[in-house]
């Protein structure tokens, strides 16, 4: 009979030219009846190496069904990992469970299977009392359920999480735990509990060493936060932190970081700024990526103030710029400004203008454009009237202050003192 050895020579000849052949074999180590076998007749030296080569023929497994695309055989895999985990050091099993998890990054599609693996195994570590494992596994589910937008499952988890980390006092996890939440009510929009999230993961960061991923990662959320506050510069200055720091590091999230900053800078009305930034050293690998790409296409639209040339590129980079919700929305924002800008400059120089000439300039349709006039008369942009039965907008010059009312307020006061000053003296007297 050939050795375990010969058989994992053998699968990984055939891996590339006949994978079925691959998988029985390296299904034929996992035989639990092999295992027992050996476990009867070896010594430990034996038993280390058969161990040794299961783990081998785990992870050879998980990375031909993860090359054939194959998420459910990568979920029994899992699974199947069970009985060799219950068998070995704690901290491996973590390992080696971490590593057939990230092999369903490179599956498109295979979120849901994800989560209910992760479900699973929460169940199984639970059951074994493998309390850090199923710690690290909820962070994963965590962070997928905020991915698919599954926000109140998501909390609940984090609820319970926090509950047993304080009583174990795991800074670390705590803080990724917190800036979970954090993400997680951003998502929802209750953005006082999200920046107060954040604020309790960088206390609980503050009492260790905060591992340079974890640190952008909080840079991240901090200026994502001010971005929605509207503090745009504040934003820009987290993210050039986070920019520069994953860059060091090689870490694919930089370019998020990156985008980000392009952004802040069209936000702050200067579009003509994004290609000197594209030019410093560490942005220029990234500056013919496509995401970057459509970066420049929105801040060339923006410098121009051309909704045209706005549109197309939202139309062009459809998957790059909507993919996102924090640039989707602050794009969405910029857009309306955008517009306003444009129907200003066209009903400016008249006293009267008709609708539809307005929305033939600006190339939108008639309706969009007379309720963006309604609410830019009601928002006080500038003074005017429409009138639907002529088709027509009436523009007003801006009123004059009256300043009359106040001063005959002012006035009265004065009067009151003196007719108190006076009612005074004839007291005295």
């Amino acid at each position: 009979m050939p050795s375990h050895e010969d058989i994992l020579k053998e699968a990984e000849a055939s891996a590339s030219t006949n994978p079925q052949r691959a998988e029985q074999l390296y299904k034929q180590i996992l035989d639990p009846s092999s295992a027992s076998t050996s476990n009867g007749t070896s010594g430990n030296g034996e038993r280390e190496q058969l161990l040794r080569d299961q783990e081998t023929a785990l992870v050879k497994l998980a990375e031909l069904y993860r090359d054939q695309k194959n998420a459910k055989g990568l979920s029994e895999v899992i699974t199947l990992s069970r009985s060799f985990m219950s068998s070995t050091a704690k901290a491996k099993t973590a390992k080696l469970i971490r590593t057939l998890l990230n092999f369903f990054n490179s599956i498109p599609g295979s979120r849901q299977i994800q989560i209910d693996v992760l479900m699973d195994n929460i169940e199984w570590s639970k059951r074994e009392k493998r309390i850090f494992l199923k710690h690290s596994l909820e962070i994963r589910l965590v962070a997928l359920q905020l991915e698919v937008s599954q926000y109140k499952p998501a909390l609940v988890r984090i609820d319970t999480l926090l509950t047993e980390l304080k009583r174990l006092d795991d800074k670390m996890i705590l803080t990724e735990v917190h800036l979970l939440e954090s993400r997680v009510y951003r998502g929802i929009g209750n953005l006082a509990k999200a920046k107060a999230a954040l604020t309790s993961a960088r206390t609980a960061a503050n009492s260790i060493y905060c591992p340079p991923h974890l640190q952008a990662a909080l840079d991240l959320q901090s200026g994502v936060l001010h971005a929605e506050d509207k503090d745009y510069t504040t934003a820009y200055s987290y993210f050039f932190e986070t920019f520069e720091n994953m860059s060091s590091q090689d870490d694919p999230g930089a370019l998020n970081a990156l985008k980000y900053m392009l952004l802040c800078k069209m936000m702050l009305n200067l579009p003509e700024d994004v290609t000197s930034l594209l030019s410093i050293k560490l942005a220029v690998k990234y500056a013919q990526l496509r995401e970057i790409e459509s970066m420049r296409a929105i801040a060339l639209a923006h410098q121009n103030r051309n909704l045209a040339e706005f549109e197309k590129a939202l139309r062009d980079y459809k998957d790059e710029l909507s993919s996102d919700p924090t640039i989707r929305s602050h794009l969405a924002a910029l857009y309306d400004t955008l517009l306003e800008q444009n129907l200003l400059r066209i009903v400016e120089p008249y006293s009267v203008v008709e609708i539809e000439y307005v929305a033939q300039q600006v190339g939108q349709g008639r309706q969009a454009v007379e309720t963006k006039l309604s609410q830019m008369i009601l928002d006080k942009v500038f003074h005017g009237v429409l009138d639907q039965g002529r088709g027509c907008l009436l523009v007003f010059d801006e009123p004059e202050a009256d300043n009359s009312y106040g001063a005959a307020l002012d006035t009265l006061e004065q009067v009151s003192k003196v007719v108190d000053s006076l009612y005074a003296k004839v007291r005295k007297e």
